[in-house]
């Protein structure tokens, strides 16, 4: 009876601040009336969404990407400005994606050269009688290729999910989901490196996963907390009521000893921010967002920024992630702490897809208060935001049950090396690396038997002298000889182990079994 009492009222807190029920949730309170000129279902195509961070991005080339499971390409025209376009050229319906950017700032569709500009207009289609026809041919509207705003923003690539005048202008009309605190005092505030990661689960379950502090010490002992200390019990309290279009937050109570207030914001379509203030006043700030790309896959970008105090003291930030180091080292290491994620809740999308039938709350049981904000969120999704995501026309909207083997879900070159340029520089640098510490084990190999030649001489008049055996082994090695051993163990050692760590850009396995 107790049990039942809690999950009751976890399920009104969270209604209350959603001010909306499913029918799983009989005798709550009817659904709330909306703000004056609040839209009723929030309007998932007329967002912006951040769809890359631009210093990873190579602008010799396009990009091919997903958003709401239409197909989207990315590329620098001349001016220096990212666009995007449909991934199709209007002609035979080629990917522009595997086309090129030319010299002159066009995108050419590699099948038969068509070229587009920046505003997606077609400038040139060589195969034309003359120029006339090419002319006659470009102006005319079917020749275009489907054009998306966008914006860049805090180092993020922005897209608008519509096309057309319209949505130009009404993409004017409303900011991307910005981090204010970046917009502050620089003296102040640290901003640490972007990461970002392709992840096999949807976009609500990444949300779903952001909302449960609960889960931090547990899913990712050893980095953030332990398990069999720090799983304690807390409640989660409403800071901000729910809107259809500006989403909602939560305050845990009560906070670590030494903090202040931690505040989880949810604000759709992409962003969670996680704020912790400590009781010196400085913050961390975790700017979470989550792109849905098609069924099964988002597209995740994130970091942290730091503020320090007014004495000037700069907080610590999320386990090692908060420490110097390259960008690239940011990235590789990444996956120590989203794979800890990635290994259950790409199979709990499937299971409650195969379970559940769409009604998750009917399918899970939540009967403590840390999964209030969850269930929250699980309400918003369903009362506010039409019950989930309208995937192109294009796109199969159901989402593919055949689970990844761990091979695929533990893949790290295309969720990410692949589209970044540091960690594919930094690839190739540590090849080199590799491959010349290797050369030097071969040489410092020939110099120990140059070197050792004196030895082997005697050993040979020895023989030659009627020596006994004992005398001939006897001989030892001189201290170049040893050295030079030394040398080339050392260097396969560090070849080897280069090599090793390598391996991260393409794939790192996790196990919790094995996480102790």
């Amino acid at each position: 009876m107790a049990t039942e009492i809690t999950l009751q009222g976890n399920m009104r807190d969270a209604i209350a601040c959603s001010g909306s029920v499913s029918n799983s949730t009989a005798g709550a309170k009817p659904i709330a009336e909306l703000k004056q000129g609040e839209e009723l279902t929030f309007q998932w195509t007329k967002q912006w969404y951040p769809v890359a961070v631009v210093e990873f991005l190579d602008p010799s080339r396009p990009h091919a990407m997903q958003l709401l499971g239409k197909d989207i390409v990315l590329w620098r025209d001349g001016s220096g400005k990212w666009r995007c376009f449909e991934d199709f050229c209007p002609h035979r319906l080629a990917p522009l994606s595997e086309g090129r950017v030319e010299a002159d700032g066009t995108l050419l569709c590699a099948y038969h050269a068509w070229r587009f500009d920046s505003e997606g207009n077609c400038v040139s289609i060589p195969q034309s009688l003359d120029k006339q026809t090419e002319a006659k041919h470009c102006s005319n509207p079917k020749s275009c290729a489907v054009a998306f705003p966008t914006q860049e923003c805090q180092g993020l690539l922005w897209v608008w999910s519509e096309s057309g005048p319209q949505a130009q202008s009404e993409s004017q009309l409303r900011t991307p989901r910005l981090v204010p605190e970046l917009e502050s005092d620089a003296d102040r505030v640290v901003h640490l490196f972007w990461n970002i990661r392709d992840l096999p689960y949807g976009w609500d379950f990444f949300m779903e996963n952001v909302a449960d502090p609960a889960h931090v010490p547990v899913s990712h002992h050893g980095i953030v907390g332990n398990r069999y200390k720090d799983a304690k019990y807390y409640d989660m309290i409403r800071v901000r009521q729910m809107s259809t279009q500006e989403g909602f937050s939560f305050e845990i109570t009560p906070v670590a000893p030494n903090l202040k207030q931690a505040v989880h914001d949810f604000q759709p379509p992409s962003q969670m921010k996680i704020v912790s203030t400590f009781k010196d006043g400085g913050q961390l700030i975790l700017a979470l967002y989550a792109t849905p790309t098609r069924p099964g896959w988002c597209r995740h970008i994130g970091c942290q920024v730091l503020v320090k105090n007014e004495a000037g003291k700069l907080p610590k930030g999320l386990g090692f992630f908060g420490l110097p180091m390259p960008t690239w080292l940011g990235h590789v290491l990444a996956s120590v702490f989203l794979h800890q994620d990635s290994v259950f809740l790409h199979y709990q999308h499937k299971i409650i897809a195969q379970r559940g039938k769409g009604k998750w709350l009917e399918t899970v049981y939540t009967p403590n208060p840390q999964d209030k904000m969850t269930i929250a969120f699980r309400h918003w999704l369903s009362n506010r935001a039409g019950g989930g995501i309208p995937w192109d026309s294009g796109c199969n909207p159901h989402l593919p049950l055949e689970k990844l083997d761990k091979e695929k879900l533990f893949d790290v070159w295309t969720t990410h090396t692949q589209n970044c340029s540091y960690c594919q520089n930094a690839l190739k640098n540590i090849n080199r690396l590799t491959m010349l510490a290797y050369i030097a084990a071969v040489v410092c190999l020939c110099i120990g038997v140059i070197v050792d030649a004196r030895a082997v001489a005697i050993r040979v008049a020895l023989t030659s002298g009627g020596q006994t055996a004992t005398s001939l082994f006897t001989v030892v090695p001189p201290t170049g000889f040893w050295l030079a051993l030394g040398g080339t163990i050392l260097f396969a050692t560090v070849g080897y182990l280069l090599k090793k760590f390598s391996r991260l850009f393409y794939i790192y396995k996790f196990e919790h079994a094995d996480n102790n």
